[in-house]
């Protein structure tokens, strides 16, 4: 007993002197736990017959003989070393003194702080150890000191959670680090931790919580280095490293983060930070990148209904223009036109403007047409706020209006039961979502990329005047619509330059009446490719894609791809369930005029076999500037 008493006060003095330091600049160094005597962790001996010189290189040595583990310790102690379950033989004299040391390890990591091996003997292939137990030291009490409320709150410390529990120094080892982590992020990162008042009563342990704050720090200002016209003022709103806040050092890590959510930025290396007379001055080294966007692809695809007015073959197109960082302040406009068929085409219009009027949000506006040939026309405006997070990423609300209507065709008076296609007015009030790992947003390689979208809101349909009023008796002319979209992508890196990416996406729409202008389109290189851009109506579908890239370069690649979707129109007296599939190949590389994309592939579905002849080409330049 005497001899546990020496040994646990020689660790009681270490805990006294384990101070955790602050960070310094981003770097925080976490408190450790109390190195033990070196003769409680035998060091590793070299691995035996080991040769010291050529001669002796060249001679056969002979396999080593296994060796056995013998653990002696006391009788009391020996339900506890059951627990551990410790492996009686090891392949040669280096796995058996690693086995030692990991039992070592294990047990004072449970509270048995002065477990050590008294001795050890090699008798033979036997290793003979006598292990020293001891008690499990848990805490009496474990007080706040000087600990703020604030700081409680922030770390979850509580003292009844110490009370009678084993004192494991893992843990402490956390807690303080909570604490610290709580300290730099209110403006102090040179605070420093510490117990005190340590008190031993058999193997229970009083101490007390100290902390000492050290100076306070502001954030100075932001430095950018490097060749980018991206504003700093800008930047400084973006990542909320504000002059004359309190330093956190959390906004400094969330920086490396939310720089890699910005295309048209390149992070060159870790932000570095500098103190001086109470202040702290960031470093940003940062060199701009092509992200502005023109894409022009061109797509060949049969016709399925040839006439003599018509080619066997028809033309698809689609024009992307995507302007990022203008004027160096963030602010991003896109345009998309797409015709999709003979008489049809879509339209989209997006604006995006971070820190609006100096706050962390963004404002986006978006407008999008689709014109279904000489049937309907569909415009859909939408407003949304949006707020950028480090860890949880961007959270985004918007409002949005959907109106379909239909262009008047000699046919509509004589109809005796509704088109399939109706005039209707969709408002609706939503939530969206997305976080993003990705190593890289225009080539990734490793990452995971999540979104999603929920939408509740009024439907109203319109009574068209070419229809017969008597048509629409029965109908529910307002109903609730809820509309839901998800969508998850993981990169995964295989050997040097494999990367397989595997993409689950989906959409749902829930109405008591679905006509078929309010169903999703799918279909095209966009989506589902094999088929025609947007053959396919759905009010529910979900997308699976398996995708295999092989790199050439750092935006050059090579990939195989195999699209699974399932869907269902869910229209009255029509569901429409099917399961199309799509597969092919392709290949994207440089030239000098831009990002060149080839994209060959072929579709299955309950209204197309597998065919040469029902084939799809897709090519276009992608050049970004």
């Amino acid at each position: 007993m005497y001899t546990s008493f020496v040994r646990f006060l020689r660790l009681a003095s270490l805990l006294l002197l384990g101070v955790a330091e602050g960070a310094w600049a981003q770097t925080t160094s976490p408190v450790t736990a109390p190195n033990l005597p070196a003769t409680q962790a035998p060091p590793l001996p070299p691995r035996p017959n080991q040769p010291d010189s050529v001669g002796q290189a060249k001679r056969r040595v002979a396999p080593a003989r296994p060796k056995h583990l013998r653990i002696e310790t006391e009788a009391a102690d020996q339900i506890v070393l059951r627990r551990y379950r410790v492996r009686a033989t090891a392949a040669d004299t280096l796995e058996a003194m690693r086995s030692v040391r990991e039992l070592l390890l294990a047990m004072q990591a449970d509270a048995y702080l002065t477990a050590s091996a008294d001795t050890m003997q090699w008798r033979g292939d036997t290793l003979a150890v006598r292990l020293y137990v001891g008690e499990q030291f848990r805490w009496a009490r474990l007080q706040r000191g000087n600990l703020t409320e604030d700081v409680l709150t922030h770390t979850g410390f509580r003292e009844r959670l110490y009370l009678g529990q084993p004192l494991v120094p893992t843990e402490l080892a956390r807690l303080q680090q909570r604490v610290l982590e709580n300290a730099e992020n209110e403006g102090f990162p040179f605070a420093q931790i510490r117990l005190d008042s340590v008190q031993l009563e058999g193997s229970d342990i009083t101490a007390r919580l100290t902390l000492d704050r050290g100076p306070v720090v502001e954030f100075d200002s932001l430095q950018i280095i490097g060749n980018t016209k991206t504003r700093k003022r800008f930047l400084s709103k973006y990542l909320q490293i504000l002059p004359g806040q309190p330093y956190s050092q959390q906004r400094v890590d969330a920086a490396v983060r939310l720089l890699r959510q910005l295309p048209y930025v390149q992070l060159k290396a870790e932000p570095e930070v500098r103190f001086a007379r109470g202040r702290a001055r960031v470093y940003l080294l940062l060199d701009d990148r092509n992200a502005n966007q023109f894409d022009a692809i061109v797509g060949v695809l049969p016709n399925p209904n040839p006439t003599a007015e018509q080619r066997r073959v028809q033309l698809t197109g689609d024009v992307t223009l995507n302007l990022r960082n203008l004027g160096g302040g963030g602010k991003q406009l896109g345009l998309q036109w797409r015709k999709i068929g003979t008489a049809s085409q879509l339209l989209d219009v997006g604006y995006q403007h971070p820190s609006f009027f100096g706050s962390p949000l963004d404002v986006a506006a978006s407008f999008n047409l689709f014109k279904q040939d000489s049937t309907f026309l569909t415009l859909r405006p939408r407003l949304q706020i949006g707020y950028p997070a480090a860890k949880a990423g961007r959270f985004s609300v918007f409002v949005e209006q959907r109106s379909s209507r239909l262009y008047p065709r000699r046919n509509l008076p004589t109809l005796q039961a509704l088109p399939e296609n109706i005039d209707s007015r969709y408002t609706a009030y939503g939530v969206d979502f997305s976080r993003s790992t990705l190593d890289d947003l225009l080539f990734p390689r490793q990452g995971l990329l999540l979104t999603g979208q929920a939408a509740v809101g009024n439907k109203i349909i319109s009574r068209n005047a070419y229809v017969n009023p008597e048509l629409y008796e029965g109908l529910p002319l307002r109903t609730t619509q809820v509309s839901l979209s998800g969508r998850a992508e993981y990169y995964l890196r295989i050997g040097q330059q494999g990367v397989l990416l595997g993409r689950v996406r989906g959409e749902a729409l829930l109405n008591r009446r679905l006509f078929l202008n309010d169903l999703f389109r799918l279909g095209g290189l966009a989506t589902l490719r094999g088929f025609s851009e947007l053959q396919f109506y759905a009010a529910q579908y979900g997308i699976g894609t398996v995708e295999l890239r092989q790199f050439t370069g750092p935006d050059a690649y090579v990939f195989l791809f195999a699209d699974q979707a399932y869907l269902r129109r869910a229209l009255p007296g029509d569901l429409g369930e099917d399961a199309p599939t799509g597969l092919g190949a392709g290949l994207s590389f440089r030239t000098g005029a831009g990002l060149f994309q080839f994209v060959y592939s072929v579709g299955r579905s309950n209204s197309q076999r597998f065919s040469l002849g029902a084939s799809k080409i897709h090519f276009g330049i992608t050049s970004r500037f």
